[in-house]
């Protein structure tokens, strides 16, 4: 449809040509409107029946709702109609016909359970306020990245099909690989510690990763978006610089460049990109702050892992992103080095939003024989990762780094109730397909 013009772009004077989907339609009598819905917004078509073809008005009017169209007229200026402007038809061609019973109504005027949504991700994904989500995830996508290349990191992309675990224990999907078992990939974070040994030394990955986890909640996914950064000659708290960086930057650009979909979404007023720094909290402050809410039925002691009522609670006292540092090294990876001169505590850290974790990170431990240590304390065989161990003996600087969350951090950013609702089709334990 090389003439095709967008129902935005049609200005009055102009004899044009739109295509896209029939959002509804209107018999007043002597006089009937159909709304044509394309990408880019949606526009009325006016069948005056006492002055048509009478073919062109059984067309027009005739066709189902979401059936695809293509409409060619002039373009008049009409003050009642929905964008200001309306077509009269000199022609209607119905390329695509519609089942007049559709799985969901796509104009929102009656609702659908989620799981009908999902199971019906593109009839879904015709309303405005479901399509805006997704147009601002590849703005935050974009953005991301932008601001990593503003850090100097070269973008990488790693196996997703591996021969052991990132982690090890029981989150992992085993699937054959000619005769032998691999795995799909939990996280790039070995593979990214590698590639900062080598001349590219600060790199970002914007991928897929896959837990099996048996977790049904609504801020879980076994395939899920990780936006991964690694840094040589950085620590800690360079990393959680660099992060702070890229959310602000997310955020900054979907106030900026997306006011249409907030707007769709019910968030223009509301939606502020966050300002200042984040609060670093360490560990230990974080759970005095959480038992002093009185939130939980029993007090946090040193070496809790936080649940998840604590990071509600903590959340709320704070009002913001935040992080949390200084880690019991009991309860981070292997790979996370401890602090110096307190080997009790990690450098790891995660940053947090106000109603769940975004962010897991830290500085690695780059010293071959504490890698190796570290690897026999949780119970990991070293020679099953020798690929990754033995590039620690030729020269690894120290490095760090995180990995964020990207449909977390779509479904905090606007305030979705499950995060099903930011991944176009999901993968949980219960949905396989579409």
């Amino acid at each position: 449809m090389r003439d095709r013009t967008y129902t935005a772009d049609a200005k009055p004077g102009e004899t044009v040509t739109v295509a896209g989907w029939v959002h509804e339609t209107r018999d007043l009598g002597g006089i009937a409107f159909l709304i044509l819905r394309d990408t880019t917004g949606k526009i009325q078509v006016k069948f005056e029946k006492d002055e048509m073809d009478d073919d062109l008005v059984e067309t027009g009017l005739g066709v189902h709702r979401e059936s695809v169209i293509e409409v060619t007229g002039d373009v008049a200026e009409e003050p009642r109609a929905p964008t200001g402007v309306e077509i009269t038809p000199d022609s209607v061609e119905v390329i695509a016909e519609a089942d007049p019973q559709l799985p969901l109504d796509p104009s929102g005027k009656v609702d659908a359970e989620l799981s009908t949504r999902l199971d019906n991700r593109t009839l879904d994904l015709r309303k405005d306020e479901v399509k805006a989500i997704f147009e601002i995830r590849a703005e935050v996508l974009r953005a991301v990245r932008e601001e990593f290349r503003n850090l100097m990191a070269t973008e990488i992309n790693t196996p997703k099909i591996v021969a052991t675990g990132t982690e090890g224990g029981t989150e992992l999907f085993p699937i054959t690989y000619f005769g032998k078992e691999a795995f799909m990939n939990q996280s790039p974070q070995l593979f990214k510690q590698l590639m900062v040994g080598s001349g590219l030394e600060r790199v970002f990955e914007i991928g897929p990763i896959f837990r099996a986890e048996e977790h049904n909640t609504p801020r879980h996914l076994n395939e899920a978006t990780s936006i991964d950064f690694e840094s040589a000659f950085a620590d800690h708290t360079e990393a959680m610089d660099v992060c702070e960086a890229v959310v602000k930057a997310a955020y900054e650009a979907v106030e900026e460049n997306c006011q249409d979909e907030l707007e769709a979404l019910g968030l223009a007023d509301e939606f502020e990109a966050p300002e200042g720094d984040f609060p670093r909290l360490t560990y230990e402050e974080a759970i005095q702050r959480i038992n002093a809410t009185g939130e939980l039925d029993e007090q946090l002691v040193w070496g809790d892992d936080l649940p998840t009522e604590g990071e509600k609670a903590l959340g709320e006292d704070v009002g913001e992103h935040y992080f949390i540092t200084d880690w019991p090294s009991e309860i981070k990876p292997f790979y996370i080095k401890d602090h110096d001169d307190d080997e009790t505590l990690s450098t790891g850290f995660d940053m947090m939003h106000p109603t769940m974790e975004l962010v897991s990170g830290g500085q690695r431990e780059h010293r071959y024989d504490n890698l190796i240590a570290g690897f026999e304390q949780q119970g990991l065989d070293p020679d099953a990762f020798e690929y990754y161990t033995k590039m620690f003996k030729y020269g690894m600087p120290p490095h760090a780094g995180f990995g964020l969350g990207g449909e977390r951090l779509i479904m905090t950013m606007l305030g979705l109730g499950n995060i099903r609702e930011a991944v176009l089709f999901p993968r949980d334990r219960q949905r396989l397909s579409p």
